[in-house]
């Protein structure tokens, strides 16, 4: 017994006792990667011994994070890249001091972090370690600040001034892309620039914008072209009504505005008999109606007629007038022009144009972000047989916001609201840079 004992117990003790858990293994840490690439450098001064850049950071920075920059440079014609600061540069600016006057110059920048180098960002061009004389500015003029509209077939000659030593060298965009040499001609000299249009048409609308370039540094300014001609005729004219002595119509816009708004349209009329065309009513006839489109050039060419005739009785003597019902006119107020938003400059006066209609004759108000605006003298408010209009006299930069025009009587009310965006001129923008 106690050998099966013993050995019962030396079998026990070789028994391997359980194993402890193990912790579990931590996840590798993740790979250490360079950033993108810094972007947007370029030379921001410059003199005989020294040139200063700014850039902007990487877009993709990633976890690893970035510890700062090296500014690389070499000699133009050689690949020899030494860096200029000995310790990272934290921000995105730098000033290469100790230049020879006269060098030209190959500048890069790299962000540096623990995955190690980005990517280089690199000027377009060497740079020539000298002071530029004077800098180049466009001195576009007032009239140009603003959309400058002319019309079809007119002679466009506008002359852009500018300054800048040594001869700045002046280039042309339409819309981002090059001129189209065979209908825009550019002269300029070291003063000024001249653009040229012989007999401008439709197509020559656009963004002009004006490049001036010396060595490194650059000024722009851009002007806006429209070219306008006479409206076509409404797309369509009807008679939808007649009663008594009133005749109702309805048109559609003109399918070609003539690269401009409408601004109204003239009805005329025509007596059966002789054919002649009024745009006062003068006699009851037998009546053939006729439409015109206008905008700022003009009355349209042609016209859109009515198919129908408005039979309107003639009186007389021993006429006796058969016994009408009692047309009832009442009409809420309805909007027939909406407002459209609106973009002006400060300083340049602006209008807002909406037409209504309504019977007993609607009550119009104009608004301002929701507040009536009154007798204010800044605005002139005027409503003449339904068109309604509100000029707002030379805006300031608080002019903006959303105007709305109300119009009420005893059947209801009706609302039309548009933006209006009160803009800096463009030299302001210039003078920031």
């Amino acid at each position: 017994n106690n050998a099966n004992a013993y050995l019962t117990l030396a079998e026990a003790a070789e028994v391997p006792a359980p194993e402890e858990p193990k912790a579990p293994t931590p996840p590798p840490p993740p790979p250490k990667e360079p950033t993108s690439a810094p972007v947007d450098l370029f030379v921001e001064d410059k003199n005989d011994t020294s040139v200063t850049i700014i850039w902007s950071q990487p877009e993709n920075i990633g976890i690893t994070g970035l510890d700062g920059y090296t500014i690389e440079v070499c000699k133009d014609g050689t690949e020899d890249w030494k860096a200029v600061n000995e310790d990272l540069q934290k921000s995105c600016r730098y000033v290469i001091k100790n230049q020879t006057t006269g060098d030209r110059l190959k500048i890069r920048v790299v962000a540096v972090n623990a995955g190690g180098r980005s990517p280089p960002v690199a000027l377009p061009e060497a740079v020539l370690v000298k002071e530029v004389a004077d800098r180049p500015k466009v001195r576009l003029p007032r009239f140009l600040r603003q959309r400058y509209v002319a019309n079809v077939g007119a002679k466009i000659n506008l002359t852009i001034p500018f300054t800048g030593k040594p001869k700045p060298v002046v280039t042309w965009t339409k819309n981002g892309q090059p001129l189209d040499t065979k209908r825009v001609n550019i002269r300029s000299t070291e003063r000024d620039s001249i653009l040229f249009i012989r007999s401008s048409e439709r197509e020559d609308s656009g963004v002009y914008e004006m490049c001036v370039k010396v060595e490194d540094f650059e000024d722009r300014a851009s002007l806006t072209l429209q070219i306008v001609e006479l409206p076509g005729p409404p797309a369509s004219v009807k008679i939808v009504d007649t009663w008594g002595f009133n005749v109702a119509l309805e048109w559609t816009p003109p399918t070609d505005n003539g690269n401009t708004e409408i601004t109204g349209y003239t009805v005329q009329k025509a007596d059966k008999k002789t054919g002649d065309w009024f745009t006062v009513l003068e006699h009851y006839h037998r009546l053939n109606f006729r439409v015109f489109s206008e905008n700022k050039c003009g009355m349209s060419e042609s016209a859109a007629i009515t198919k129908g005739e408005a039979k309107i009785m003639k009186t007389g003597i021993d006429y006796k007038p058969p016994d009408y019902k009692e047309h009832d006119f009442s009409e809420a107020p309805k909007f027939t022009t909406s407002l459209s938003d609106r973009a002006t400059t400060v300083g340049y006066s602006t209008k807002l144009l909406c037409s209504v209609r309504g019977y007993p004759k609607p009550k119009v108000e104009w608004m301002k972000n929701q507040m009536i605006i009154g007798d204010d003298p800044k605005y002139r408010q005027i409503c003449v047989q339904g068109i309604c209009s509100l000029e707002i006299r030379k805006p300031g930069n608080f002019d903006g916001g959303v105007y709305s025009c109300r119009a009420k009587n005893d059947h209801g009310e009706a609302t039309v609201s548009c933006k209006l965006e009160v803009k800096q001129p463009a030299v302001a923008d210039a003078d920031k840079k």
